[in-house]
């Protein structure tokens, strides 16, 4: 099998930041798993989609359950209140009937949700790249089958 070192080979990593040793879990386990629990949390498939939602204006539940497609009422009930425990969602009831419940985004939600956006432009932009990746990868493993 012929392989290219462009193949193998990752591009240099950028240079660290100055705020780059507490990341360092081999120097700093008690920031890795602070950082491992909240990226947990924000960066699970549907808090990052209700976030994604949210980033649009304030919701109720029921718009969130119908924008955001195969989410389960209960699993939508579990993330906004996890989110909200975060600080990352505002829940506002309006005590009218039924009772009106909005959600929104807030300030520090709203950090998380330009996170997604420009991850979101990442994925999109580099989308040819990595699907040209994944046939070549795929090319290598059908040639040793």
């Amino acid at each position: 099998m012929d392989v290219r070192v462009s193949d193998t080979v990752s591009p240099p990593k950028p240079s660290a930041g100055p705020n780059t040793a507490a990341l360092d879990c081999s120097q700093n386990g008690d920031a890795c798993a602070v950082i491992r629990s909240i990226l947990a949390r924000t960066t699970d498939k549907w808090s990052i989609l209700i976030v994604k939602s949210l980033g649009r204006g304030p919701h109720r539940f029921s718009e969130l359950r119908r924008t955001i497609d195969g989410i389960s009422q209960r699993m939508l009930t579990l993330t906004l209140r996890n989110l909200e425990r975060d600080g990352l969602v505002l829940r506002t009831v309006t005590p009218t009937t039924p009772p009106r419940v909005d959600y929104e985004l807030t300030t520090l939600g709203e950090s998380l949700w330009t996170l997604t956006e420009a991850f979101g432009q990442w994925a999109l932009s580099n989308r040819p790249e990595i699907e040209a990746a994944r046939s070549r990868f795929d090319a290598r493993l059908d040639a040793n089958i």
